[in-house]
């Protein structure tokens, strides 16, 4: 399957979906974000709402956080999904979906989920960026752990994110 694809009176328009529960969106995931809107006509960044995880954001404040975060790309849109990745996907006529791998640790679930989508719909291909390796550390569990215990994260993640994890933790010396 050709991943350049016709939308509406778009023709040849290449649409990517970049999942993720984003819970926050860290400079990481900002760096993913910034890089595949280069390479894609279309980037859809949707955060999963996964209603087997207890986040710390809605999925409201995430989308929103993502939102104002990704505001100055023209390409990107924010959206929610609470489905199969590959039914969203098909609601959305999108045949890439990004992943994003930090470490070599990373690879053999991604492949595992790579390989499970084009199984379930062959008409689906991955598309794997590498972190910079700035961020290769950089996790939404790790900033979460540390805002709860006041560290600083302004370098860990946009300035209103900083400002929400703030919200919910309390002001301390974030």
């Amino acid at each position: 399957m050709n991943p350049i694809i016709e939308i509406g009176d778009q023709p040849g328009l290449r649409v990517a979906v970049y999942p993720g529960s984003f819970d926050p969106v860290t400079n990481g995931h900002l760096d993913i974000i910034h890089r595949a809107a280069k390479v894609f006509d279309k980037l859809i960044v949707a955060v999963l709402n996964n209603t087997s995880k207890n986040p710390l954001f809605s999925v409201e404040e995430r989308t929103e956080l993502l939102w104002q975060v990704t505001r100055d790309l023209p390409n990107v849109e924010i959206d929610s999904f609470r489905d199969l990745l590959i039914n969203y996907m098909k609601k959305k006529n999108a045949h890439l979906i990004v992943r994003g791998l930090r470490a070599v640790s990373d690879f053999e679930y991604e492949l595992q989920l790579a390989s499970t989508n084009r199984k379930l719909c062959e008409d689906i291909e991955t598309f794997f960026m590498t972190s910079t390796p700035k961020y290769s550390y950089l996790s939404s569990s790790i900033v979460k752990e540390i805002a709860r215990f006041h560290g600083p994260v302004a370098d860990l993640v946009p300035p209103e994110v900083e400002q929400a994890l703030r919200g919910k933790y309390g002001s301390g010396s974030l």
